[in-house]
C-alpha cells in the first residue's frame, strides 16, 4: 500500500525542480511512496529532465495550462497514497521531513492538513507557514497595513497568526500551498481544489473545506523546508493584485454569507483599487524618476552655464539666441539619456564606468550631428562640452539620491569578486569548483570547510567552526555540496547564520546547477551551464539597438533596394515590424522538428543563423548546434553578419 502520494506542479522552473525531486528521493527512503510531476506546459526542457533523470516519477505532461487546481487534481486523481502532499517545485525538503509528518498525522486522528516551517533561502523564517481564514476583518487589517505594525498582535496580526509561536506545534485555519499535507480520507470528504481559482486562493479553499468536514489543520515546526519563493507573478504587480484578490472574491462567494460575502467583495475591490493605484504609481515613480531628474538637473545646469560663458567669453549675456535653451539644448539631453540607457546607466546595477561611456558616446553622436547642421544651427562646442562634464556629474549625483532616498536602490557593479566557502568532501568540492569556473565565477577567494570532524590540511576547519570562518574571511557566500551534507543539516546551518549577510547556494550531486536565492522575493539565484548570453541585460539592449538602426536605415534606402533588386514591400513591413519591437532582424530557426524550447527566449526573426552559413548541411542537429552556438556566444557583430549575408532574403515572411 503507498503511504504517501507527493504531488509537484512544474512550470518553467527545470533547476528548482531537479534540486527539489533530488531532496524529495532522499526524504523518501524507508517509506512506500508515489511522485507525481504535473507540469504546465513548460518550454525550459523540465518534462526531458524528469523522463532523463527520474524514470521513476510519474510524468503528466499538459499541453495547455489550465492552472494550478486543475494541475494538482490530475495527479490526485491518480494517486492512491493514505495521505497527499502538494509540493512546489521551488522547494527543499529534510531527510526525515515525510517520516515526521506521517508520524504526526498517524498519531493525530483529527488532523486533515499539516503544514511545516518554512524557509527562504536566506534563512528567514516565512510567516505564510501558518495563517488564519482570512475574514473581512483579518483581510482589512493585513490590506491597510495594520498586521505589519503590530505584527505580534492576536488581533491585527492574525493572517499570519503573529501572535503563535513559530518554534511550537498549534492549530492553525489555512495551510500554504507549497506544502500542504494532506489526510486522503479527509479529501474524499472535501473533494479536491475547486478549478475556479486558476492561481491563488484554492489552498485557503481547500484548507477551509478540511475544517467545515470536521477536521483540523495544523503546524509542525518539527521539520523545516527551504521555499525559494520562485512565483510566477510578482507581489508588486497590478497582475498580482488582480489575481490574487479576484480568488479572495471567490472565496467569499463560495464560503460567507450574502452579507458579509458583500461586505467583503467591497473590502476586497476597494483594496483592488488601493493597491493597483500604488502599484501603478510606483512603477511610474520607479521608471521615470531618473530621466526626469537628469533631464531636469541638465537643463538647469545648461541654464546656468551659458549665461557664464557668455560673459567669459563675448562680455554680454544674450549672446547665443533663445532657440539654444529652447531647442537646442534639450536635442543634446535626449540624446544624451539614450545613450546612456544603451550603455546601461538607467540599469539598477550598473558598472562605475556606465555614466562614463554614455555621455562620451553622447557627445560623439552630437558632435557628428552638428558637423552636419548649417553654420546657423552651430551655437557652441565649448557649451558642449561644458554641458558634457555637467552631464555626467549630473549622472552620478541622481543615482546616489534616488539610492539614499530609498525612492529605489541604485547599485554600483564594481565587479567585486565573491569571498566564498564550500562545504563538503574532496571529490564533490572538485566538481564544484570546476563548475564555478566553467560559468565564470571566480572568486576573490575560497575556502573549503570539511563536514567529518577531523579535517586534512585542504580544510580551513570543519562545520562547527562556520561561525567564525564566515566572520574572519568575510565570507559572501556558503556552497553547500548535498551529496556529503544532509538537507536537515543544511537548514539548521541556514538558520543559525541568518542573521548574516551571506547568501548560501546547494549544488546536489550530478547536477549542472548550484541553486541559491538572495531574498524572500526573488525567484531565485543560481550558477548553471545554461546558454544565457543572448539574455543577459547589456546584451538585450545592444540587440534592440542593432534592431533599431539597422531598421532605420532599410527604411531610408527601401526604395532604392525596392527598385534596384525588385524586392518586394515586405522588406518594408518587416523593418516596421522589427522597428515597433514586433519581430527581430536574427532569430533562431524554427522550421520543421528544430527544437528551441531549451533556448532563451527571443523574439521571432526575419532571418536566422542559417542565412550566415553555405552548408549543405540542413540536418535537423546541425541546426539545433547553430541555434545554440548564437544563443551562447551571442555579440552585435554576430547579428550585423548575418543581417549582411542574408540581406538578400530581408524580405522573408
Amino acid at each position: 500500500m503507498i503511504k504517501l502520494s507527493i504531488v509537484i506542479v512544474n512550470y518553467n522552473v527545470k533547476h528548482f525542480l531537479e534540486q527539489c525531486l533530488i531532496s524529495v528521493f532522499n526524504a523518501s527512503k524507508n517509506i512506500t511512496t508515489e511522485v507525481f510531476v504535473v507540469d504546465n506546459n513548460s518550454v525550459d526542457g523540465s518534462c526531458a529532465l524528469v523522463k532523463d533523470k527520474f524514470p521513476q516519477v510519474k510524468l503528466i505532461a499538459n499541453k495547455i495550462n489550465y492552472g494550478f487546481s486543475y494541475a494538482n487534481n490530475q495527479a490526485i486523481k491518480q494517486s492512491t497514497g493514505e495521505y497527499i502532499l502538494l509540493l512546489n517545485p521551488d522547494t527543499v525538503v529534510e531527510e526525515n521531513c515525510f517520516a515526521r509528518c506521517i508520524s504526526f498525522m498517524d498519531s493525530t486522528l483529527d488532523a486533515g492538513g499539516l503544514s511545516v516551517k518554512m524557509i527562504d533561502g536566506k534563512g528567514h523564517f516565512l510567516p505564510e507557514s501558518k495563517r488564519a481564514l482570512p475574514t473581512p476583518a483579518v483581510a482589512f487589517y493585513k490590506i491597510f497595513g495594520l498586521s505589519k505594525l503590530f505584527p505580534r498582535s492576536k488581533q491585527f496580526a492574525r493572517y499570519h497568526l503573529g501572535h503563535l509561536d513559530k518554534d511550537k506545534t498549534h492549530e492553525i485555519e489555512i495551510l500554504p500551498g507549497a506544502f500542504m499535507f494532506l489526510r486522503n480520507e479527509a479529501l474524499n470528504k472535501t473533494g479536491l481544489l475547486d478549478e475556479s481559482f486558476f492561481m491563488y486562493g484554492e489552498d485557503i479553499d481547500l484548507s477551509y473545506r478540511i475544517i467545515q468536514a470536521g477536521y483540523k489543520n495544523y503546524y509542525l515546526p518539527e521539520t523545516t523546508i527551504i521555499h525559494y519563493k520562485g512565483e510566477s507573478t510578482k507581489k508588486g504587480s497590478i497582475n498580482y493584485v488582480l489575481v490574487f484578490y479576484n480568488a479572495m472574491i471567490i472565496f467569499a462567494r463560495k464560503h460567507f454569507s450574502q452579507k458579509n460575502a458583500r461586505l467583503f467583495s467591497i473590502l476586497i475591490n476597494t483594496a483592488i483599487y488601493f493597491r493597483a493605484t500604488i502599484a501603478l504609481a510606483h512603477r511610474f515613480v520607479k521608471k521615470t524618476v531618473l530621466p526626469v531628474l537628469d533631464f531636469s538637473a541638465i537643463y538647469l545646469g545648461f541654464y546656468f552655464a551659458k549665461p557664464l560663458w557668455e560673459q567669459y567669453k563675448f562680455n554680454t549675456t544674450d549672446y547665443y539666441p533663445s532657440e539654444f535653451l529652447m531647442y537646442a539644448v534639450p536635442a543634446y539631453i535626449v540624446i544624451w539619456m539614450i545613450s546612456l540607457w544603451f550603455n546601461g546607466a538607467y540599469s539598477r546595477t550598473m558598472q562605475k564606468a556606465s555614466a562614463l561611456k554614455g555621455i562620451i558616446t553622447g557627445l560623439v553622436v552630437i558632435l557628428f550631428v552638428y558637423a552636419l547642421l548649417p553654420e546657423s544651427l552651430r551655437f557652441s562646442r565649448a557649451l558642449l562640452l561644458i554641458g558634457s562634464v555637467i552631464s555626467l556629474i549630473v549622472a552620478y549625483i541622481n543615482r546616489f539620491l534616488v539610492h539614499f532616498a530609498g525612492i529605489f536602490h541604485q547599485h554600483f557593479h564594481r565587479n567585486k569578486k565573491l569571498r566564498i566557502l564550500i562545504i563538503g568532501q574532496a571529490d564533490e568540492i572538485k566538481r564544484v569548483e570546476k563548475l564555478l569556473a566553467d560559468v565564470r565565477v571566480i572568486p576573490d577567494f575560497i575556502g573549503f570547510v570539511s563536514t567529518e570532524p577531523d579535517p586534512q590540511e585542504y580544510y580551513l576547519g570543519t562545520v562547527n567552526q562556520l561561525d567564525e570562518m564566515v566572520k574572519i574571511h568575510k565570507i559572501d557566500e556558503l556552497v553547500f555540496c548535498a551529496k556529503d551534507i544532509p538537507s536537515q543539516s543544511i537548514i539548521q546551518i541556514m538558520l543559525r547564520l541568518s542573521s548574516k549577510d551571506i547568501d548560501f547556494k546547494i549544488a546536489q550531486p550530478e547536477t549542472i546547477s548550484i541553486i541559491g536565492s538572495s531574498s524572500i522575493d526573488s525567484a531565485g539565484e543560481f550558477y548553471t551551464l545554461d546558454i544565457n548570453s543572448i539574455i543577459k541585460e547589456k546584451n538585450i539592449r545592444n540587440k534592440r539597438l542593432f534592431d533599431i538602426l539597422s531598421s532605420i536605415l532599410i527604411i531610408i534606402i527601401s526604395p532604392f533596394i525596392i527598385i534596384l533588386t525588385k524586392k518586394t514591400f515586405q522588406l518594408l513591413n518587416n523593418s516596421v515590424n522589427v522597428l515597433l519591437g514586433f519581430k527581430t532582424w536574427i532569430g533562431y530557426y524554427k522550421g520543421g522538428d528544430v527544437q528551441t524550447n531549451n533556448l532563451p527566449t527571443i523574439k521571432n526573426g526575419i532571418l536566422t543563423p542559417l542565412d550566415y552559413v553555405n552548408s549543405s548541411d540542413s540536418s535537423v542537429a546541425y541546426i539545433e548546434n547553430l541555434n545554440m552556438v548564437y544563443a551562447k556566444n551571442y555579440k552585435i557583430w554576430t547579428d550585423l553578419q548575418i543581417l549582411i549575408r542574408g540581406f538578400k532574403n530581408i524580405d522573408r515572411r
